[in-house]
């Protein structure tokens, strides 16, 4: 690592300020480590380290050489010829060290030091830390071309990936079932939801036990690159809104059948009313292939879009700003933004970005996919936070930098405003405005990716598919190597644990004073082979990921699986109540559970549970339409668990 450390400044500096620079290295590491040894595992001072011990090395090789020499001249003067040459031959390997490290390389390459299973933060979700990754080729057509014919309307007769001949939708509404309940433990879909909500709720108002309330409303933030501007900035696109030749078709956006998947599950699964969702990229207009799909199904759902016809509903921005840079206006062109109306009043996000790379970010995930959430014509005023500003030339690829997406991740109607974070992977891509490629990496051995990747989590699954990214897009074989710019996982870190943030920087997107020390939690995989994080292995609190091969419905490759930590019986939501209340409780092992209600005399009036459950939360509804007004014990038991709470019937 030292050489290449050395050969990438080498591209930058000239030859006599390598000792200049290594010797101020050295002196900021010992003033930073000296008062909190700690903060020798932040990447800057692991970026800092090998500079000061080149600094080290560079002095050493230099002294013990003029030593060397200085022995050489009084060995010959006094006679001893053996003992000169090799003083001499001594000398010359010591200076010879100190020009390699001193010479011009031959290849450059940025610091990069991913260390496995060295996990910081705070894991977040029902089963902390935990990314669900379900994969089925059979989701997407092997000999798909993703081609235009050229007859000027985009139809069945083109070769789009999006097209339903090129996506299975009942495979994917299988995966997307799979994935959420693998993600909370929960035996069906709606279960899951219901979890989910929990869940976000317990977090957000600290211990409720209120899940989806009927009226909230709920936002789809889908990626919809192409269609910037109608066709004035990406290509053509004709009033009809079909996908239209130009050198941008089919390029990867979020995929139609996981849209529609997300909708069955909420509105039939869970009973989410139509005409509380709202789907869109309001910054983009809407393709009629995803619109027609959608509607047809779903009429009385929210489409959001920048033009007000054909179906589609207008964005507005809010009145105010709404979000304000962390940096206070010392990188950024602005120093604050409107976002859009539609995403400042939902009560729930549910972000559905693409697994793909980015010319300027490195990766483009959950976090990026807020570039489009902001008002202004376009997001290049938030390009000077990200590690290439001008696109594919890095310039900002040291650790502890201000990172924008950390504003966007930390932001409280955007990134903490998300009840569900999930990776559209069926067509990974090497460029946010590029077509999807066939990955050569294994599972995928030549084909598409045809994946789902689920988390509460937004640091960890953000992590996870970093991992996948940069191996895959590595630079090999005349592939693309975004992902491998330098510190392009500075903004997980510093999202991860505010210890990371940098000197004078202080992450509060609301400008409120509220600070959130911990998003998730960020690690890399132990190799890209094993695919294992701390949790799989039982050495930390990291990331637990879970990979499920569905068309073998085997669960690999973890090794130990996360559970919930405790048994609770939640307060129940609302109380007092009249005449339904919600009860809500969490198991840590596989229990034969009985949950039943008592009157104030000690007697059993009602048993809402009794049977043996699987470790999670899981929430029901006791509907005391019979009972008369009073006080009522509800009381669980599980394995050896007791515990009892008072409801408040009040009629």
């Amino acid at each position: 690592m030292l050489f290449n450390t050395i050969s990438y400044l080498k591209k930058k500096l000239p030859n006599w300020l390598f000792p200049i620079v290594g010797f101020l290295s050295l002196i900021w590491f010992l003033i930073r480590v000296i008062p909190k040894p700690s903060r020798a595992s932040y990447p800057c001072m692991r970026a800092a380290a090998p500079l000061a011990s080149g600094f080290v090395l560079y002095i050493t090789g230099l002294l013990s050489g003029l030593f060397a020499y200085r022995q050489a001249r009084l060995q010959l003067q006094r006679g001893h010829l053996a003992r000169g040459i090799l003083f001499v031959l001594a000398s010359a390997l010591s200076l010879l060290i100190v020009a390699r490290d001193s010479a011009s390389p031959s290849q450059a390459a940025a610091v990069i030091n991913y260390s496995p299973n060295n996990p910081v933060g705070e894991a977040k979700g029902i089963y902390p830390g935990r990314v669900v990754w379900v994969w089925d080729a059979d989701a997407t057509n092997e000999n798909c071309t993703n081609t235009y014919n050229g007859d000027g309307v985009g139809d069945e007769n083109d070769d789009g990936y999006f097209l339903d001949k090129n996506t299975d939708q009942q495979v994917v509404d299988k995966m997307v079932s799979r994935s959420l309940k693998e993600l909370t433990g929960a035996a069906t879909d709606s279960a899951a939801w219901d979890s989910l909500f929990l869940y976000f709720n317990r977090k957000k108002y600290g211990g409720s036990s209120k899940s989806y309330q009927s009226g909230e409303k709920i936002f789809i933030k889908i990626n919809a690159t192409s269609t910037w501007g109608k066709g004035q900035f990406w290509g053509n696109i004709n009033d009809n809104y079909d996908k239209m030749e130009n050198q941008f078709y089919a390029i990867s956006e979020t995929s139609p059948q996981v849209v529609l998947s997300v909708l069955r599950q909420l509105i039939d699964a869970y009973g989410v009313a139509q005409e509380n969702i709202f789907v869109g990229d309001p910054m983009k207009y809407l393709y009629n292939h995803c619109y027609d799909k959608w509607h047809a199904e779903f009429p009385d759902v929210h489409y959001i879009a920048q033009e007000t016809d054909k179906g589609r509903e207008g964005a507005q921005p809010t009145q105010n700003e709404v979000i304000f840079y962390s940096d206070k206006h010392t990188i950024l062109d602005e120093a604050s933004d409107k976002i859009y109306t539609v995403l400042n009043e939902a009560d729930y996000l549910i972000n559905i970005p693409v697994l793909k790379a980015h010319a300027r970010a490195g990766i483009t995930l959950f976090a990026k996919n807020h570039f489009g959430s902001q008002t202004r014509s376009s997001a290049e005023h938030l390009h000077p936070g990200l590690v290439a500003p001008n696109e594919g030339d890095p310039t900002r690829t040291d650790y502890g930098l201000y990172r924008v997406q950390v504003d966007l991740m930390m932001h409280e109607r955007l990134g903490r405003n998300t009840v569900l974070f999930l990776v559209d992977g069926l067509w990974g891509a090497p460029e946010a405005v590029q077509a999807p490629t066939k990955w050569d990496i294994s599972p995928f051995n030549g084909d598409w990716t045809s994946s789902i990747i689920v988390s509460q989590d937004p640091v960890a699954i953000e992590a996870v598919c970093f991992d996948f990214l940069r191996t895959e897009y590595n630079g090999a074989d005349g592939k693309a190597d975004y992902p491998n710019m330098g510190a392009i996982d500075d903004y997980l870190y510093q999202a991860a644990d505010s210890t990371y943030w940098p000197d004078g920087i202080i992450y509060d997107p609301e400008n409120d004073g509220q600070i959130v020390a911990s998003l998730g939690v960020h690690e890399h995989w132990n190799n890209a082979t094993d695919r294992q994080y701390s949790r799989n292995l039982g050495e930390g609190e990291g990331i637990e990921f879970i990979f499920v091969d569905q068309k073998a419905t085997a669960i690999k490759p973890a090794k130990t699986r996360n559970r919930a930590r405790t048994f609770e019986l939640l307060k129940n939501y609302p109380n007092p109540f009249n005449p339904k209340t919600v009860l809500s409780y969490q198991l840590s092992v596989y229990s034969s559970v009985d949950l039943s209600i008592y009157n104030i005399l000690g007697q059993k009036v009602a048993t809402l549970v009794n049977k043996t459950q699987t470790p999670g939360y899981y929430s029901l509804e006791w509907n005391a339409q019979n009972f008369p007004s009073g006080v009522y014990i509800c009381r669980m038991t599980a394995g050896g668990f007791t515990d009892s709470i008072k409801l408040m019937l009040a009629k």
